[in-house]
C-alpha cells in the first residue's frame, strides 16, 4: 500500500468539489430533480476513461454522489485528471458541489491476528474483497468493513465500533453535533484527524477527517484506546 495517491490527490489543484475518504475520492453534486441525476449520470458515464475505470454513481432526487474508488488506498495520479473532468461535466449541467455531504459509514470488527475471521464477514453480508483487511458492499449502499488487527497483547475490550470519515472542513460540526445530541469525547489526543466518542451506553464511534485532513496514516489501534 503506498499514501502517495491520495496524498497527491489532496495537493492537487482543481479538485476542490472532491473530499478523500476512508473509501476514496468522493463527490457530491446537488441536481433539482431525479431526471437531471440521470441525465448528469449518462454525461459522467460519457467522460474518457470512466468506462471500467470502477466508478461507483449514486442517484437520487437530488443528488449524484462519485466515487472514484472503494478504498483510499486504491487512488492513483490518473484520478486527478478524471475527477476534474467529472467535476466539469457537472458543472455544465449546473450541478452544484457540496463537499458538507460526503461521508462514509465504515464498521470496524477487532480482533487478535489469529481469530481475523474477514472470510465469515465477507460471506455474511455477501461483501465482495476490497483490501486484504476489508470488505464492500457490491451494490454500494451498505458501510464498509474493516478488520482492526489487534496486538496480542492487548485486551480486546471494544470488539465492534464505527468510524464515520467526513471532510476536514466538516469534522468540528458533526464532533458538535455529535456532542449536543448527548455523546461524550473517550478521546481527542489526535485531534483533528480523527476523535473517539462515546454514547451514554458506552458504545463507540470515531468521527474521522482522516485522510483528507491529514498527511499522516493512523495507528492501526487508534480506536481501541
Amino acid at each position: 500500500m503506498s499514501e502517495q495517491g491520495w496524498q497527491a490527490f489532496l495537493a492537487a489543484e482543481g479538485v476542490s468539489d472532491w473530499v478523500v475518504l476512508h473509501g476514496g475520492a468522493t463527490a457530491v453534486f446537488t441536481v433539482s430533480s431525479l431526471a437531471e441525476a440521470a441525465r448528469l449520470a449518462v454525461a459522467v458515464a460519457g467522460v474518457p476513461r470512466v468506462e471500467d475505470a470502477g466508478l461507483l454513481l449514486t442517484l437520487a432526487d437530488d443528488r449524484v454522489t462519485v466515487r472514484l474508488t472503494r478504498d483510499v488506498w486504491q487512488l492513483e495520479p490518473d484520478h486527478i485528471d478524471l475527477a476534474r473532468a467529472v467535476s466539469a461535466v457537472a458543472h455544465r449541467h449546473g450541478a452544484v458541489p457540496e463537499p458538507a455531504r460526503a461521508q462514509e459509514v465504515q464498521l470496524a470488527i477487532a480482533a487478535h491476528p489469529a481469530e481475523v475471521d474477514l472470510g465469515f464477514w465477507r460471506a455474511v453480508l455477501g461483501y465482495d474483497a476490497s483490501a486484504d483487511d476489508s470488505a464492500v458492499d457490491p451494490l454500494g449502499h451498505g458501510s464498509t468493513v474493516w478488520m482492526q488487527d489487534l496486538d496480542d497483547t492487548r485486551p480486546l475490550r471494544h470488539a465492534m465500533h464505527v468510524d464515520v470519515s467526513v471532510a476536514r472542513e466538516h469534522a468540528e460540526a458533526r464532533l458538535a453535533a455529535a456532542l449536543a445530541a448527548g455523546g461524550r469525547i473517550v478521546d481527542d489526543s489526535h485531534a483533528p484527524q480523527f476523535w473517539i466518542l462515546a454514547d451514554r451506553a458506552g458504545n463507540r464511534v470515531c468521527i474521522a477527517a482522516w485522510p483528507d485532513g491529514a498527511t499522516a496514516t493512523p495507528t492501526a489501534d487508534h480506536d481501541t484506546p
